[in-house]
């Protein structure tokens, strides 16, 4: 497949493709920075307003990091063949996952070094009771500017009314398929219909931007990336074409079923010329275009193909208290302990601070091959 050049005029078409080599994980680790910090006035103490004048926190590669992911559960209500085993896993324990007030918490420590954006995940976050209770408690915490929501869609028509009342400000969706049979074939339960009513409801409540992700794979739905691109043309929706990336579950799918961002938008080029946008607001590195008369946008996103872990600017806290500092790596400092046995705001903080010197500065994925222990993207929140 070739790689796709951005003429002059600004459209892409097929003469823009010129063949390429297999891009093979070309960069090398550079050398570690030092961290550096702005000083801190004084620490916040708890039950002490926290300044809206935040600090920025720098990881050793000099990268502002400003965005949490925050898994509520480890439970789905589906079973993407992508994601996790069919039977499910052994789910984490009750007393293990982390309560609203301790997730709270968390936030209210690391809001004053930099975090502004936070982002619920699962698991399947609506499968937990009260998700909207907790966007509510994290949109009033000083600092914190964005909450948004990653959601499979099945529960959302039913839960969208009162998320939005709580104060979340947009939703991505995932969406693999348009087919009800095929849906059932993906996910392993049925649900599809519940999903496009979620669509509708998210659109309905003005979430924005709705962001709708299809991990896009050979021989399961390619033949609807053409369909699924058109639902950007009549609703303002942003559709977002994944490369399906590797964890210990789905080894030999990844490798047969990979398809690159580069051959993803080339066949699109079927519905037109379209134009590179810049795309809706949020804290991801999808590349954006525009189809011709197109009130959304559609999207790639290419985590093997394209490395683009020099802009990461995210950490990861699971369900039960690690702060995972990348996706697809073992690195995970345990929060849960320290919240459980009295430590302070400061005291969070400068976990959070310390944390970020060993982020590494990028993932070492391969075609069918992984680079953690991780089973599953339901045991991180993807």
């Amino acid at each position: 497949m070739g790689r796709l050049r951005k003429r002059l005029c600004g459209c892409i078409t097929k003469k823009d493709v010129y063949p390429m080599e297999p891009e093979n994980q070309r960069r090398t680790a550079a050398q570690p920075l030092n961290l550096v910090l702005k000083p801190v006035q004084r620490a916040v103490q708890d039950g002490e307003a926290v300044s809206l004048a935040q600090q920025v926190s720098y990881d050793q590669f000099r990268r502002a990091i400003s965005y949490m992911r925050v898994s509520v559960t480890d439970k789905c209500n589906l079973r993407c063949v992508y994601c996790m085993p069919e039977e499910g896993l052994p789910w984490i324990k009750n007393a293990d996952i982390l309560t609203y007030d301790e997730i709270e918490r968390l936030v209210r420590a690391f809001a004053p070094w930099g975090l502004q954006k936070v982002r619920i995940t699962g698991g399947e976050p609506l499968v937990r009771p009260h998700t909207a209770e907790l966007v509510a408690r994290l949109k009033v915490v000083p600092g914190i500017r964005d909450i948004s929501l990653s959601t499979n869609g099945v529960l959302l028509a039913d839960q969208a009314e009162a998320l939005a009342k709580a104060g979340l400000n947009r939703v991505n969706i995932s969406l693999d398929t348009l087919r009800p049979d095929r849906f059932k074939e993906i996910a392993r339960r049925d649900g599809l219909d519940k999903v496009m009513a979620g669509i509708d409801a998210a659109i309905a409540w003005n979430f924005q931007p709705i962001k709708i992700n299809v991990v896009a794979m050979r021989g399961f739905n390619d033949d609807e990336l053409l369909d699924l691109a058109r639902l950007s043309i009549e609703r303002e929706v942003h559709i977002r074409f994944i490369e399906v990336m590797p964890v210990e579950e789905n080894l030999e799918l990844e490798k047969e079923a990979h398809i690159s961002a580069d051959e993803i938008l080339y066949r699109l080029l079927e519905l037109g010329e379209f134009q590179p946008v810049p795309g809706p607001a949020g804290n991801g590195p999808a590349r954006y275009f525009q189809l011709p008369g197109a009130k959304g946008t559609v999207g790639v996103i290419s985590p093997m193909s394209h490395n683009y872990c020099d802009k990461c600017n995210r950490v990861r806290l699971t369900a039960n208290g690690g702060l995972r500092l990348c996706l697809f790596g073992d690195n995970e400092i345990d929060l849960r302990t320290p919240l459980r046995t009295g430590a302070s705001l400061a005291d969070l903080g400068d976990i959070f601070k310390a944390a970020l010197k060993i982020k590494p500065e990028r993932h070492y994925l391969g075609i069918g091959k992984t680079a953690s222990t991780m089973r599953a993207f339901s045991q991180v929140g993807g």
